[in-house]
């Protein structure tokens, strides 16, 4: 595994991990700023062909 890949894998992981928290917190904005960052990287991913699910 190259470092972009893994640098991509860590930062899913670390919002997946930081979304969790603002939800168990209730902070409804916190909530929409970690899922558009999730998002993006998810489509960062896509565009480069890593497979998320597989290392997640």
């Amino acid at each position: 595994m190259d470092a972009f890949t893994a640098g991509l894998l860590q930062r899913i992981k670390a919002t997946e991990s930081d979304l969790s928290r603002a939800k168990e917190t209730g902070d409804d904005f916190l909530v929409e700023v970690e899922q558009s960052e999730l998002e993006d990287l998810h489509r960062l991913a896509a565009e480069h062909g890593v497979e998320v699910a597989a290392h997640v």
